[in-house]
């Protein structure tokens, strides 16, 4: 693989900065402090939620919804991985519904999903560009949205 400008350019403790950064954000999470991950944010920050663009004010209305519903939500970092002025993180998602999720009132369920997140750092180390994935359908079916034979 042809290195690229960024990547080239990226000094050797970059990506472990980026790594640390990322985990900083993912530690946020779990206490729950959304501000923790709003700071490593650029002011130009572009997000990208299974690939179509979001503005950052949607993203972070769609996290504190996901907080409201799941207020116990925790994410597990199973792995990471950083080159050049990316991160990608591979996360289980374990919370419990305690608050309206789409439509569906509060079932006390423990349930689970996947995400996997990419994150882009400028040199100075703010996240200026933001990818996540998710595959809902484990939550979905703990949820009664789909039958739980579905693949």
């Amino acid at each position: 693989m042809t290195a690229t400008v960024n990547e080239r350019s990226a000094g050797p403790g970059v990506p472990e900065r980026n790594k640390e950064i990322a985990l900083a954000c993912a530690a946020a999470w779990n206490r729950w402090e959304l501000d923790g991950v709003f700071t490593h944010w650029s002011p130009d920050i572009r997000h990208f939620s299974e690939d179509r663009q979001v503005d950052t004010e949607q993203m972070a209305a769609a996290m504190r919804g996901g907080l409201a519903a799941f207020p116990d939500l925790h994410l597990d970092v199973r792995s990471i991985v950083a080159e050049g002025d990316r991160v990608i993180l591979r996360i289980t998602v374990t919370a419990t519904h305690l608050g309206e999720f789409l439509g569906k009132a509060p079932t006390g369920r423990k349930v689970s999903w996947f995400m996997l997140e990419e994150l882009r750092f400028d040199d100075a180390g703010q996240i200026i560009e933001h990818h996540d994935v998710f595959n809902y359908l484990p939550m979905l079916k703990e949820l009664g949205f789909v039958p739980a034979d579905v693949l």
